[in-house]
């Protein structure tokens, strides 16, 4: 189980951060917040494709069996590695490529705001949420964890499904 884990969690993760990093650089010099999680999003699930093939690699692996239970652990065990992968990759390029993101997203929400017709103290308390946000965000400990919850939510479903899907009894 550990090779097959280990493979198809590298081979997401590969996936996640190469099309991060490529994304990043497209986007570094013109950020598009509004179509930009839709295409990171795209990229999370597309690399999450290796669970299921994962999963079912383990299963014939295994004489074409697998219980619901061991399908799950297997996949969950695959999006852990990808998200790892995708953490770091995320840590890498917010240092190197984007370090102003924070800013340019505060300066998009603020923006966003005033067009939309946002009173001014609307527009003060959103600042106010945006400095605290940047202090926390600061902290690597707080931005690995909040990184992970992007693409864990989407792997974990993925997990359950491709467990679904597989599961086959002897027989």
């Amino acid at each position: 189980m550990q090779k097959t884990v280990l493979r198809y969690g590298l081979y997401s993760g590969a996936l996640a951060a190469i099309l991060m990093v490529f994304t990043s650089v497209f986007y570094s010099s013109n950020m598009d917040f509004e179509n930009g999680q839709y295409v990171g999003y795209a990229g999370i699930l597309l690399s999450m494709l290796f669970v299921f093939i994962g999963v079912r690699a383990y299963r014939e692996e295994n004489g074409g069996t697998l219980s619901f239970g061991k399908g799950f652990q297997v996949g969950l065990f695959i999006v852990l590695i990808s998200c790892l992968c995708y953490v770091i990759a995320w840590m890498v390029v917010y240092e190197t490529i984007l370090p102003d993101f924070v800013e340019k997203y505060e300066a998009y929400m603020l923006d966003k705001m005033r067009n939309s017709g946002a009173t001014d103290a609307a527009i003060f308390e959103q600042t106010r949420e945006m400095q605290a946000f940047k202090e926390m965000y600061a902290n690597p400990f707080i931005r690995f964890g909040l990184t992970f919850l992007e693409p864990f939510p989407v792997g974990f479903l993925v997990a359950l499904i491709s467990a679904f899907i597989l599961r086959r009894k002897a027989g």
